[in-house]
Parts: C-alpha cells; structure tokens; sequence
C-alpha cells in the first residue's frame, strides 16, 4: 500500500508534472475510489496512468482490509469457541476442586494438583492473572468466586472440594459462606492472614484453615532446631523426589482387609511400605499403629514407601472390591 501511494504519487508528479500536495491527493482520492473530480485535467498519459492506478488500487486495498478483518474476527472467534470449549469440560467435570485465587501460593497449589493428577478448575477476576492463566494452560472460569453464579458454574454442586486462597481475608469468608451455603457436604481449605480470621473462617464453614505466615514461621525455625527433620519431611512430601513418597490411601467399604490387623494383613510384608498413621473413620489418628491395629472401612493410612510401592499397596486395597472409589491423597 505504502509502495503504491508513492508510485502514484511520483507518477503524477512526472506524466503531469503536478506538485507533490495534488498527486499525493490524486493517488489518494484514486485508491480510495471516493469519487472525487480530478484536481487538475488529464492528458492521455495521465488517464491511461490513473486506470491502472485505480485496477492496482483496488486490489491492494481489498486485500489489505480483508487481512485486517480476518485478524481482528478470527482472534474473536477463536477466543469465543475457546471458551465456549473451556465451559463445556468445567460442566463435564465430577470430583474436582475448585481454586479460588491465582497467586503466589494458588499457582503453586494448581501446579501441585496438576502434578498428581488431580482435576481442577480456577476462578480468577484480575485479568492481567487471567493471561497468566492462559500462559500455563490452566483450566479456568473469569468470574468472582463470592457469587453463586460463578461457582454454580464452576461445578461446585459436583466437586469434591474447594480452596480459597485469595488475598483479601474478608473475600475468603465470603467465598466460604457462598461454597457452603451451595454444597453443605463441600470440603473448604481456606487461606487465613491476620489473626483471628481462622474462627471466623471456620465458623463460615472452613474445614481447615491454614496460615502461610504461621506455616512459614514455623518452617524457618524448625529448619534452624531440626534441619535434618525438614530435610526429611521434604523428601517424603515433595512430589520431586520420587524415590520417597508419603501419600494417603483410603480403604474403601468392601475391601477384604476390613476387620484384620496389621500383622494379619501384610501389608507391609507384600508391598514395602512403612503405615505411619492410620486416620479412623470417625476422625482419630493412630500414630506408629502396632500390628494389632485393625483396619476398619472408610479408614485412612499414612504410608511411606517408594512411588511403585504406595500403587502397589492401593492396587491391593482397591482390586478386592469392584465398583468402589477412592479419593485421591492429599
């Protein structure tokens, strides 16, 4: 387009020998095909000149809108069947968690659930945090999490659990209050920040609150009075180091090792792994159980073992009894 209005521009200025402001306006008025009178009368030259001018022009000039258009609706498309397909897999979903907040400690939480893998859906407003999400391929709902609407949505009526971690305290008692008022039987892991939110965020309907500065400080410290107990407890939890595991593993209503002890079962001697814990039905931890401790439906075991050796374990405990379910550990 540029090449163009300078040859015409040139060439009016040679066959007419005009100056520059009327063949820069006679190029103009020709492309454009406004329809204007000619600024000064042609001669043969000059009209032969202007119908190829104008056949060029035009074709130039289509071209160059149609591209336009083309960037400007299919980015529009694109981004409208993008979501639209977004939405669909968010109401397909079933035992997820929903991630209310994408900062610093939601992102690493999300990167987390994506490792396992466990599904999961993010609601954000901040639309600068909303490219971020798109950048790493997250699955995500823009809305505020404090309205029914955005988490009915988000499946909240479907999923297994929500957190909320955004920055505003008074925004994760309100986002508590909406998810339990919509699904009473929800697990909420909420974010506290100033004390004494954690009472108000449980008596929202939070199950667990949990302090990032307190969990923090106490790190740091326990980092300086027992280094090599965090150095363990880092390798057992980090999802890096795959040759220690610790995980939890649900035993479901018709597993055949339901009413037999430790010792009995071999749990242990089959699979490798060291039971830490063993959280009861009814909310009891069992710290190092003996092997006299009795496996009881819907208990919890704290394990500790290699990756092959914690699916072999869950195989066993899940293989004895088609059709039941197990949650994911956390």
């Amino acid at each position: 387009m540029m090449f163009l209005v300078t040859a015409g521009t040139l060439g009016y200025m040679v066959i007419e020998g005009w100056n520059l402001l009327d063949s820069l306006y006679m190029t103009i008025i020709t492309i454009g095909t406004v329809g204007f009178q000619e600024v000064h009368s042609l001669s043969n030259a000059g009209r032969v000149f202007t119908i190829l001018l104008i056949v060029f022009g035009v074709a130039v000039l289509g071209y160059t809108v149609s591209k336009l258009a083309q960037v400007m609706f299919e980015g529009q498309i694109q981004q409208f069947f993008g979501r639209k397909k977004v939405e669909k897999a968010i109401s397909e979903m079933k035992n997820h968690y929903i991630v209310c907040g994408y900062g610093r400690i939601g992102s690493l939480i999300c990167k987390e659930f994506a490792a396992k893998p466990i599904p999961f859906v993010v609601v954000e407003t901040n639309p600068a945090v909303q490219e971020r999400l798109e950048e790493d391929s997250m699955i995500y709902l823009r809305g505020n999490a404090t309205e029914d609407e955005t988490l009915l949505k988000a499946g909240i009526k479907r999923a297994k659990g929500l957190v909320s971690v955004v920055t505003s305290d008074t925004e994760n008692v309100y986002i508590t209050l909406t998810a339990r008022g919509l699904n009473p039987h929800l697990y909420i892991l909420a974010r506290s920040g100033e004390p004494g939110t954690d009472i108000k965020l449980k008596r929202a309907g939070a199950n667990k609150v949990i302090s990032p500065y307190q969990i923090g400080g106490t790190r740091m410290a326990q980092a300086i009075l027992r280094p090599n107990v965090v150095d363990f407890i880092e390798i057992a939890t980090g999802r890096q180091h795959l040759d220690l595991q610790m995980e939890e593993i649900f035993i479901p209503d018709h597993c055949t090792f339901i009413g037999q002890n430790l010792k009995d079962a071999g749990l242990r001697r089959d699979t490798g792994v060291i039971i830490v814990g063993i959280k009861k039905a009814h909310g009891q931890m069992v710290f190092n159980p003996g092997g006299t401790s009795e496996l009881d439906a819907r208990d919890t075991l704290i394990v500790l073992g290699q990756q092959s050796e914690i699916v072999k374990l869950e195989n066993m405990l899940t293989s004895e009894s088609p059709g039941s379910s197990v949650p994911g550990g956390a």
